[in-house]
């Protein structure tokens, strides 16, 4: 059903203005915040107001490239409030704390089947919006989630939980995916390249595992937040990472590195700090390009080069857990990985300092309030 025909929530919500503010995507390199409608919900879907969105390196990507075409709001690693239901919906009510997954597959088509969930055609839909085409709508104060995202990829926040934690669930589980993808044993030494917040989650991850984790990273003051999750055995970017892995490992490198950087010049740099057999995974690289790295280290030394890209329904109830038991807890606290805290109205200031990362610039978060 168009959008143009869909029943307005402010017809059922009357507390629902008409319009919000959005930082809008309106040409390549180009974001304004700018007065928009409140997106209209219909049948099954749900108004989600925004409390916290967290800006990912996906979203400035697309911001950077003219991936996408404009206008666009995006955003993804949201949490808020449902303030408006459509009809038929049960779950939610509201007032129900809330955060929301994107992409949801179908879960029958070959590649759900296959369990390689980010190929199927429905995962590839955008399910949130804030207006305009589809594209998450973080960036906004209010979302409209869609049936098929309310039907499985809507979670409900405990009143215990911030929605700060709470906005790390879809990134948590990209992260998670991976590790168990790599099926790690304890007695595995584990290289995680880059150390901003997605490193940091991988590399906390894999030690959860019981694996030797070793980090490696430009800057000294990422080491440092790195550390109060565990992640005790920094190495110096600047200098020879192969040779710190081989020292680490009797010579051998490490049976996994984790390429958590977009750089396609560090692939050949984790092929080499790998030993024989070992595996290498790409977790940045999500524009396409050429990058040379030796093929005789994957026949001969019998290196593995795999990728893994975005959420996995198969762990969602696990890592879901996880952001809420590690925060009830201390171990996985993710609200310190917050390095700048940014009003909506401020959204372009925070999108350059997210396209600019500083030394001591972590996970940067766009708030409503």
């Amino acid at each position: 059903m168009p959008a143009s025909t869909l029943p307005s929530a402010t017809d059922s919500m009357p507390n629902v203005p008409a319009t919000m503010r959005a930082a809008v995507y309106r040409d390549v390199n180009h974001v304004h915040v700018e007065t928009v409608p409140v997106p209209q919900i219909g049948p099954g879907e749900v108004l989600l107001k925004i409390d916290t969105c967290g800006i990912c390196g996906t979203d400035l990507k697309k911001i950077h490239s003219g991936s996408h075409s404009a206008p666009r709001i995006f955003g993804h690693e949201m949490a808020g409030t449902v303030v408006a239901i459509g009809e038929g919906v049960q779950e939610f009510t509201t007032g129900d704390r809330a955060m929301a997954f994107h992409h949801i597959p179908c879960g029958h088509c070959y590649y759900c089947r296959k369990q390689t969930f980010a190929q199927c055609e429905t995962y590839k839909k955008v399910g949130t919006t804030a207006g305009f085409e589809p594209s998450g709508g973080g960036f906004a104060e209010y979302i409209r989630v869609m049936d098929w995202i309310v039907q499985r990829g809507l979670v409900k926040i405990p009143a215990d939980i911030p929605f700060e934690q709470a906005a790390w669930i879809e990134p948590v589980n990209t992260c998670y995916k991976a590790i168990e993808l790599l099926s790690l044993k304890s007695d595995e030494t584990v290289l995680v390249i880059g150390q901003g917040p997605i490193g940091i989650l991988l590399a906390a991850l894999a030690k959860r595992k019981g694996a030797t984790v070793l980090t490696s990273d430009l800057y000294p003051q990422r080491h440092v937040i790195a550390a109060t999750y565990g992640l005790d055995q920094p190495l110096d970017g600047k200098a020879d990472v192969v040779a710190a892995c081989k020292a680490a490992t009797e010579g051998r490198g490490a049976d996994v590195a984790l390429l958590a950087v977009g750089a396609n010049s560090l692939i050949q740099t984790a092929m080499d700090a790998i030993r024989p057999g070992g595996r290498v995974c790409l977790f940045a690289q999500t524009q396409h390009g050429k990058a040379p790295f030796d093929p005789a280290a994957v026949c001969m030394d019998e290196k593995t080069l795999m990728g893994s890209y975005s959420s996995s329904v198969a762990i969602q109830d696990a890592a879901i857990q996880l952001v809420f038991d590690g925060y009830r807890d201390g171990s996985f606290d993710l609200t310190r990985l917050i390095s700048h805290r940014f009003l909506l109205e401020q959204s372009v200031e925070a999108i350059e300092l997210a396209s600019n990362p500083q030394p001591d610039s972590m996970k940067i978060v766009l708030s409503t309030e």
